[in-house]
């Protein structure tokens, strides 16, 4: 299956509404939700090795390889070619934003965890902008990101949001590492780990520490009739929208609001808020510079090969104290700021490590 940063429960609510003012939103809504996303594994790598030791190494920098294409309102994938990685920009506003996204996501991984773009072997990052008529939604199919326009009267463009783009990104992160099944606790985890870093994207992209940082995800994709702020805040979840058309931002802090339900793969996009919190907690208890330390555990803790695909949130909260004492120690206050949040939001007992 593709990945898609709106989630359908949101979808569905602007499809339902009558208010006139949002007529257009509601059937660019209906027809997003009926467009599929097919998915597309990306082709296997092949790597070649020399035995004996003697190999040739070319000792270069990492630099990303972009090709951004042009589905030009259809819903054929991968459109046309408008730039690649050695063009110069474009007159086409979407299109510029897309390059510079997918090289700031780019960026961060390498100078944060020398990881070589998504598969960490120099994955070329390709992307469609301009998909489909009125489209409300961004996605990562396997292979490339593609981004719709928005129907303007809710949502706007997605390529401005860095943390949209590093968002779908990391799901190929995470796919590359062995993935996480989307469908339950597992599902959201696999949500929650993009909304990570896709935040400390922006916040590597931003300079910015912890305690600057706004920790939402999709800001600036609505439009300014919408009363709300973001698709996600992983500072508050719960708060980024309130809404005539829209609702109440579904998403609990906490696992007393675990929201038991079947649609939605099984609420990976709301119950997504839970693991998010707990990595605000233990960011903000740490400080500085949140991918350093609390974003180089939960790295480790994904790209490790050892988390089950079907993990639960304590199982992957058990991980990450794991993966903070081998890193810093049992003692540390590293784990102990780790521990402390998976208390804190529920996900494991006072003084339990599962």
């Amino acid at each position: 299956m593709s990945y898609a940063i709106v989630p359908p429960y949101l979808l569905a609510r602007i499809a339902a509404t009558d208010a006139p003012h949002l007529a257009r939103a509601a059937e660019a809504a209906r027809r997003t939700l009926t467009v599929p996303r097919p998915y597309r594994p990306r082709r296997a790598t092949l790597e070649l090795s020399v035995d004996g030791g003697h190999t040739l190494v070319a000792e270069t920098s990492p630099a990303p390889d972009r090709t951004i294409s042009d589905a030009k309102t259809t819903e054929t994938l991968p459109g046309t070619k408008v730039r690649g990685e050695d063009d110069a920009a474009v007159a086409d506003g979407a299109v510029n934003q897309a390059f510079d996204g997918l090289g700031t996501t780019f960026a961060f991984y390498w100078d944060a965890y020398r990881r070589d773009s998504i598969d960490g072997r120099g994955l070329p990052l390709e992307a469609t902008v301009h998909y489909g008529r009125k489209y409300d939604n961004a996605f990562w199919n396997g292979e490339r990101m593609v981004f719709g326009d928005g129907d303007g009267d809710v949502f706007t463009g997605f390529t401005g949001s860095i943390t949209v783009i590093a968002h779908e990104l990391t799901h190929g992160v995470t796919e590359d590492a062995g993935g996480l099944d989307y469908s339950g606790q597992s599902g959201a985890l696999n949500e929650s780990i993009s909304d990570v870093f896709g935040a400390l994207t922006e916040q590597y992209q931003l300079g910015q520490s912890a305690d600057e940082s706004s920790w939402l995800i999709g800001a600036g994709i609505f439009t300014p009739q919408v009363q709300g702020v973001a698709l996600r805040s992983m500072k508050a979840p719960g708060t980024a929208y309130d809404d005539d058309a829209l609702g109440k931002d579904p998403q609990p802090a906490t696992m007393a609001g675990y929201v038991q339900t079947e649609d939605d793969n099984g609420g990976v996009h709301i119950n997504s808020g839970i693991p998010n919190h707990a990595f605000y907690l233990v960011a903000v208890a740490l400080g500085g510079r949140a991918w350093e330390r609390a974003g180089l555990v939960w790295y480790k803790t994904v790209t490790g090969g050892s988390l089950p695909k079907n993990a639960t949130f304590a199982q992957f909260a058990t991980a990450t104290l794991a993966t903070a004492a081998a890193e810093y120690g049992e003692d540390s206050k590293e784990a102990g700021a780790i521990r402390k949040a998976w208390v804190e939001v529920g996900v494991l007992a006072d003084g339990s490590g599962s």
